[in-house]
């Protein structure tokens, strides 16, 4: 763990320096120069892998959903960059399909990650519960821990369908991957709430038969769709409204 906080640490610092005598950390330094990523970016992800290694008790929402924005959101903004995307609209939406999936990975992997001495719900919203708590909750615990579960489920669509409305901006030939791959990631979450938000009992998995049915319902009617084609007319601004002062966060959303 030590050996991990170590390296990430140095990694951190080299991106935010642009040099690295890593091959491996100098040839993503270059591809985030050559896709104009910015370093800012990258240091958020690595931080947030970085709050990873140490026991995890989120305080708050806010803090959950800064989080979220700093493993995924961030990958959605150099997905961006990866796939040539530069209008700064994109990245708001691409920020927002990241966290969705982050908030339905959370509910789905409550008590693997208690397991690990993480406890990703906020104390805000169930108490101070230690993560052995969350691994085959008490009884009495059981329908509050239910309704959180189905409150940051219903967050996540918000999110869902705010990345979902932002494909227009990328390539054509990366819509339909992408679009797929939120659709096939919010199905877990909607399995999950159909059996009635229970995290303890199995791992929601979705199935193949499931996948491919999704698949081909979205392949099929997504290109008949105005989303598909059209970008939006703007953004939700609120749901970024924890995110304000995180790298990138207000270079998004700064009047063009």
């Amino acid at each position: 763990m030590e050996e991990a906080r170590v390296k990430l640490g140095a990694a951190s610092r080299e991106i935010a320096a642009g040099l690295s005598a890593d091959p491996m950390i100098q040839d993503g330094i270059d591809l985030m120069h050559e896709c104009r990523i910015s370093p800012l970016i990258a240091v958020e992800l690595v931080k947030g892998l970085l709050s990873d290694l140490d026991p995890v008790r989120c305080p708050d929402e806010a803090a959950l959903l800064q989080y979220c924005y700093r493993v995924a959101g961030t990958v959605g903004v150099m997905m961006c960059g990866v796939l040539d995307v530069s209008d700064r609209g994109a990245f708001a939406h691409a920020i927002d399909l990241g966290i969705a999936m982050q908030l339905t990975n959370i509910c789905r992997d409550i008590a693997t990650d208690a397991a690990a001495n993480r406890r990703y719900l906020p104390a805000s919203l169930i108490g101070d519960l230690a993560p052995e708590e969350l691994i085959k909750p008490l009884p009495a615990r059981r329908l509050q821990l239910r309704a959180v579960v189905e409150d940051l489920l219903n967050r996540a669509d918000r999110h869902y369908t705010s990345g979902e409305i932002g494909i227009s901006y990328l390539p054509l030939r990366a819509r339909s991957g992408i679009l797929v791959a939120g659709r096939v990631y919010r199905a877990i979450g909607t399995r999950l709430r159909a059996q009635g938000s229970v995290f303890w009992d199995r791992r929601i998995v979705v199935s193949d038969g499931r996948k491919a049915a999704l698949t081909a319902h979205a392949l099929i009617s997504a290109p008949c769709q105005r989303f598909f084609w059209r970008k939006p007319s703007g953004h939700d601004a609120s749901l970024h409204d924890t995110l304000r002062g995180l790298p990138g966060i207000e270079t998004i959303h700064a009047p063009r």
